[in-house]
Formats: C-alpha cells, structure tokens, sequence
C-alpha cells in the first residue's frame, strides 16, 4: 500500500497519540530510518574521516580558498546564514545553500533535483565558477599530490585517490550527518521523555498535521516527501530563478523547487531557495497567506490559494514545533 501526502493527511485527521505513534511504523512518517547495516570488511570510519577531511579542505577550490565547509558549516546544521554564499574571488552563489544533515536517504539533490547521486552532487560545487571554480580532474590531481592524502586513502580504501574515490569520500562524510533521534519531537515522539514537547510545540504539531497544511508537503521521517513544489515565489519575471523547469522543460515544473527536510531547520536562517525570509515567522506569515507577499505568482501550488488565516498564538505554536525538531548536538560543531 503507498499513501500519497493527502491520503497520509486524511488518516491523520483522527488525533490521538496512538494513531501517530503506529502510523509512522507503519509507513515512515516520523521516524527515522536506520541506516543500512555496512560491510563489516570495509573501514567506515576511516572512510568518513577521509571525507571529513576534504570536506573542511580548501584545497578542493581553484585558489585553495573555499572549502565545502565554508558554505555548509556545522553550527548551522551545514547550511549557511546568509542568502547568498560567497564563492571563489566573492563571487555570489544563486540559490540558498541548504543543509546536507540528512541526505543518505534522498533520492536526489539540489533545489532543481539535478543530481541523482551524492556521489554526482558533490561534484557541482567544485566546478561551479561562483563556488570552487576548479576542474574536478586538477581537483583529484591536487589531492593525490600530498602525501597525507594518500595515507588516509590507502588506510581508508587501500587505494591511491583518483577521480571515483574522491567523490565516494566526501559522499562517505555526507551521508553520516544524520540526525540521531535526540530532538525533542523524537524523544516525545519514541516515548524516551513524554515531556520532550512543551504545550505550545504540542499545539503546533497539530497545526503542522492540519490547519497549517505542512503535513502535505513536510512528511516522512526527515519532514520531505522529496517532492518538487511551487510555493508561489516565481511570477516570470526576467531573472526570476525557474526550478525544476530548468532540468525537464516541462512547463508544468516552472517555479518548483525541491522540498527540503525540516529536521533543524532553527538553525538554517535565512529560509526558501533564494534566502528572502531571514526568520521562521516570516516563513510562516507567507504561508498564511502568500497573496500579501507575491502579487502574480505563476503556476503555484492549488494548496495555497486560499489563506491559512492562523491566528497570531497559532503561528507562535507552529514556530515552537519547528524548534522541536532541532539536534541538540550537531556533529563537527
């Protein structure tokens, strides 16, 4: 059986703890994965070393001055807190950088899902010319140059690091940044401290199942269906960023872009894939109601045509219930 988000919604409009505690057993709603068990052969922790390693690296960017760091940092759950990072020479990335907490079980990446693979994403911002602007294979060659390097990919893969390994490294470090079930909402939710949520997050949590509408966007253990949706920013003006439409051309696509996880999502101000909302409150009055924001949007979701109007005490619950989904310890912090 595959429940779509309106069928999840709809057997969610029954409240009660108990419904909510079987459901995601059932059908992954909130709780987390685990990740697949590893060959007991292979050295995990040397390869995630291996990766951290070049992750916080500058020597993967053309003048050794940007890392993948620099942009994804921990104490903001590996996002950035600016709308638009720098990248080589001060040169202005396009789109927000999100988080990569979280991403071992994402079917594909970037705001326009252009990448299929962590592997195939991690790759992008190394030959961006507003990120790291190096030739992926001057990349490798540098890497394989020194000597440490090639210590920690031969204790990690018994290898010398070439083009694949690389990738398979710093994909290696990514997949590890998942969250480990201690935020508030999971510690109610697995019943490890019925008290882990305070009133107003229990209040928003409804809010977020029903009135609010989140659930139908926000479901699944990490708070995404991995779905592409039009929130209603685009209005087809010249340099108005496109989304999805940019990868199939389908007309039907215009405007979307990527869900994204909400697991610590407190801690990756500024928020949509152009950092126009620098508070959780802004992102929450435009949802109420997008007409007061966008004056002609295009092709935007049916889901938000007709305003929320959620009262000032309900948008203050919601926001507590984003809170709740916050780490309390964020690896590399």
């Amino acid at each position: 059986m595959r429940l779509t988000p309106h069928s999840h919604q709809r057997l969610l409009k029954r409240r009660g703890k108990l419904l909510l505690l079987i459901l995601p057993l059932a059908f992954s709603i909130f709780i987390l994965p685990a990740l697949p068990n590893p060959q007991p052969e292979i050295d995990w922790e040397s390869r995630i070393e291996t990766g951290r390693q070049l992750f916080f690296d500058p020597i993967l960017s053309l003048d050794s001055t940007i890392s993948c760091a620099s942009c994804h940092q921990p104490e903001f759950a590996f996002a950035d807190s600016v709308a638009l990072s720098k990248g080589v020479g001060g040169k202005l990335g396009t789109r927000n950088t999100p988080s990569v907490m979280n991403m071992a079980f994402r079917p594909y990446f970037f705001y326009d899902g252009r990448a299929a693979t962590l592997e195939e994403q991690v790759m992008g911002p190394i030959e961006n010319p507003v990120e790291m602007h190096l030739d992926y294979g001057m990349a490798v060659r540098k890497v394989a140059g020194l000597g440490r390097y090639q210590e920690l990919f031969e204790r990690a893969y018994e290898a010398e690091p070439d083009s694949a390994l690389v990738l398979a490294a710093l994909a290696t470090f990514v997949r590890s940044l998942e969250s480990n079930g201690t935020a508030p909402h999971d510690q109610w939710l697995n019943d490890v401290d019925p008290n882990a949520l305070s009133p107003a997050a229990l209040r928003g949590r409804d809010i977020f199942l029903e009135k609010g509408k989140c659930f139908d966007c926000h479901f699944g253990p990490d708070f995404t269906g991995d779905e592409f949706r039009n929130v209603g920013l685009y209005e087809g003006k010249k340099g108005d960023d496109v989304g999805r439409f940019g990868i199939t051309k389908d007309s039907s696509d215009l405007g979307k872009f990527k869900v994204p996880g909400l697991r610590n999502v407190a801690l990756s101000p500024p928020y949509m894939h152009d950092g126009r909302f620098e508070t959780l409150a802004e992102v929450i009055d435009f949802y109420d109601d997008p007409s007061k924001f966008v004056n002609n949007p295009i092709n935007m979701d049916t889901l938000l045509e007709e305003p929320l109007n959620l009262s000032p005490t309900e948008k203050s619950d919601l926001e507590a219930f984003l809170h709740s989904l916050t780490d309390p310890v964020i690896p590399y912090q």
